[in-house]
């Protein structure tokens, strides 16, 4: 049995996940290491979620040799509940093409048809899908969406796919709409899947989010810039607000180590693919983090009259503090953007207790040697 648990989605709703047993976790992962050395060969090059050697980051610089040659618009498909509709009987049929023992077929076809424990602890049967959370769901879910990948290859389309998200890139807005409407037509009648319509579009590469990116080709030198997706920026400024809140309990300290734990990993993973484009936005990730740490200190230190002997001590003239502190009662908020906070509480008084710096890291980042995967050949 595999027991579902639901896990919230930053795009809105849940996602269902199927947790097998310890047991079953292990055949899965046998199971996977049979069916790989057969199937990773043959899957198209362009095709990056869950393969080795194959991230994001290589998905990303496919799509910008795209851009630079001149396909400035993207066909961006979401597959609606992509897990949970995949047909049995057509996987079973791909599965059989490659796999000829009638008992490892038999095996994974008990794993597909596995009851599924809900949360209240009433037990379903499983007529379709692929439970997403076992080792066995990634290469079966690439086996499905291979034929995907074949008849955009064989149609001559220019495609980047991660998973359940494929992006086509076209000339024109013209030529989108016309591949949307034929690939659409193929993915629902021939592998009888669902598009989402709400969440596909034609559109501008720097309009749409993909893999946590989005991408513009510079019109004036034709460069390609990446930077972070609208989506992304919301997501790491909710994690800020949540790792900054205004009642801090705890010492500063503290609070720059949790900030700097989550920092460090969220920069290994934007920094690395991002160009020049991203500075700006974390010059004023910086700048927010910043503040937000002012709001906490402000807040600690409590009453006004010692906010304001805490600043002279710390350099700030006598007059000007007491004046802006107390100057129309100001919120915390905006007090931690008024022109004393702002300049004892600065950039080097953060960066002296270890507060780690998006954009100077970012800096020494690119200087160093990409990872061998950013040069993975796409051909």
């Amino acid at each position: 049995m595999i027991r579902r648990i639901w896990i919230p989605k930053t795009s809105g709703g849940e996602r269902g996940l199927g947790i097998p047993d310890v047991v079953d976790r292990w055949v899965q992962q046998a199971v996977l290491q049979v069916l790989s050395p057969h199937w990773e060969p043959t899957f198209h090059p362009s095709s990056h979620g869950f393969r080795p050697g194959r991230s994001c980051h290589t998905a990303i610089a496919e799509a910008k040799t795209y851009l630079a040659d001149g396909y400035e618009w993207v066909v961006d498909l979401d597959l609606e509940k992509f897990f949970d509709r995949v047909h049995h009987q057509r996987l079973v049929a791909r599965l059989e093409t490659k796999v000829k023992d009638r008992r490892l077929i038999a095996l994974i076809q008990r794993m597909l048809k596995a009851k599924v424990v809900m949360p209240e602890g009433v037990v379903v049967n499983t007529d379709e899908g692929v439970p997403q959370g076992g080792p066995l769901s990634p290469i079966l879910s690439n086996i499905v969406l291979d034929e995907l990948d074949r008849e955009l290859a064989r149609r001559g389309h220019r495609f980047v796919r991660y998973a359940d998200d494929a992006n086509i890139y076209v000339r024109s807005a013209r030529a989108g709409h016309r591949v949307m409407a034929s690939v659409v037509r193929f993915i629902e009648q021939q592998l009888r899947l669902k598009v989402n319509q709400t969440k596909s579009a034609v559109a501008r590469p720097e309009e749409r989010h993909f893999v946590g990116f989005s991408l513009r080709r510079n019109p004036e030198d034709g460069t390609v810039e990446v930077f972070l997706s609208k989506r992304s920026k919301d997501r790491i400024d909710a994690k800020i607000r949540e790792l900054t809140p205004r009642a801090w309990g705890q010492s500063l300290s503290d609070c720059i180590a949790a900030l700097n734990a989550y920092l460090h990993g969220w920069l290994n993973f934007f920094g690395t693919s991002c160009t020049e484009a991203a500075v700006r936005t974390l010059h004023n990730l910086d700048a927010h983090i910043r503040r937000r740490l002012r709001a906490v200190l402000l807040r600690q230190w409590k009453r006004r009259r010692f906010i304001v002997r805490r600043l002279i001590r710390m350099g700030a003239r006598v007059h000007t503090a007491w004046r802006v502190v107390y100057e129309g009662r100001k919120a915390l908020w905006a007090l931690s953007h008024c022109g004393p906070v702002d300049t004892t509480l600065n950039k080097a008084y953060f960066t002296k207790r270890g507060l780690l710096s998006l954009e100077r890291e970012y800096r020494v980042l690119q200087l160093v040697i990409a990872p061998a995967q950013m040069d993975l050949p796409l051909e």
